[in-house]
């Protein structure tokens, strides 16, 4: 199964088989900047840095143009990894979700 590693934090998670890149992160507890999660506000782009990666569904030019996906430009919400991937977070860090703090608090006690 694929690794997805994001830097600039270095986290790994591994993706189930057709798992997008988005979801494999919030299944692993990670959380970063989301829009529609559709495809269609271009907000979960970051930067493949190495590996390819395949859209589950067509993705419109108007939100990834053929030059962003040229200069590495990735969709996360429907980008699939084909294989090991490192991705880049633009101007963010990823931040644990919710429903893992809860978890990570109980454990605590």
């Amino acid at each position: 199964m694929p690794i997805v590693t994001v830097l600039p934090e270095g986290e790994r998670v591994v993706a189930k088989p057709g798992e997008t890149i988005l979801e494999c992160l919030y299944a692993a507890g990670y959380s970063y900047r989301i829009g529609c999660r559709r495809g269609g506000c271009g907000i979960c782009k970051v930067d493949l840095r190495s590996g390819e990666v395949s859209y589950n569904r067509a993705v419109a030019d108007t939100v990834l143009p053929p030059e962003e996906v040229a200069a590495g430009t990735c969709l996360t919400c429907r980008a699939v990894p084909e294989g090991d991937v490192v991705i880049e977070l633009r101007d963010e860090s990823l931040r644990l979700t919710n429903a893992m703090l809860r978890k990570l608090r109980l454990a605590s006690y």
